[in-house]
């Protein structure tokens, strides 16, 4: 199965994303990854490598939320033993989409990456 990994600058956040992104996905392998060491608002490459190490069977999709979670996802996919890519989509939107397509039985890392970066243009009005 193609694991999820969502990455935002708030634990909390990543946990509540992660949260509503199993309810939709079901069986969905989803890893949440927020904030630093020592509870600051922030990410770092460590805990995002392990994260993705975590559900790398068929490949991850990582979610994030902006700026420095994207820098450091690149940086932990470099030092990750895992065909992992970053998803170019919003973080709920696309970790709900994910999630869903993560579960079909012929998901590959391209589908489920197609399926989260199609949430860019999901209109909420």
């Amino acid at each position: 199965m193609v694991g999820i990994v969502v990455v935002s600058h708030s634990e909390r956040a990543a946990a509540g994303i992660r949260e509503i992104a199993r309810e939709v996905g079901g069986d969905a392998r989803i890893e949440a990854v927020g904030g630093t060491g020592d509870g600051r608002i922030g990410t770092t490459p460590g805990p995002i490598r392990e994260a993705i190490e975590a559900v790398a069977d068929d490949g991850v999709v990582v979610l994030v939320d902006l700026g420095s979670a994207v820098m450091n996802a690149e940086l932990a996919i470099e030092e990750a033993a895992a065909d992992a890519v970053v998803a170019d989509a919003p973080v709920l939107e696309g970790a709900l989409n994910a999630a869903v397509a993560a579960t079909a039985p012929s998901a590959t890392v391209e589908s489920v990456l197609e399926a989260a970066e199609d949430a860019r243009d999901v209109s909420k009005v």
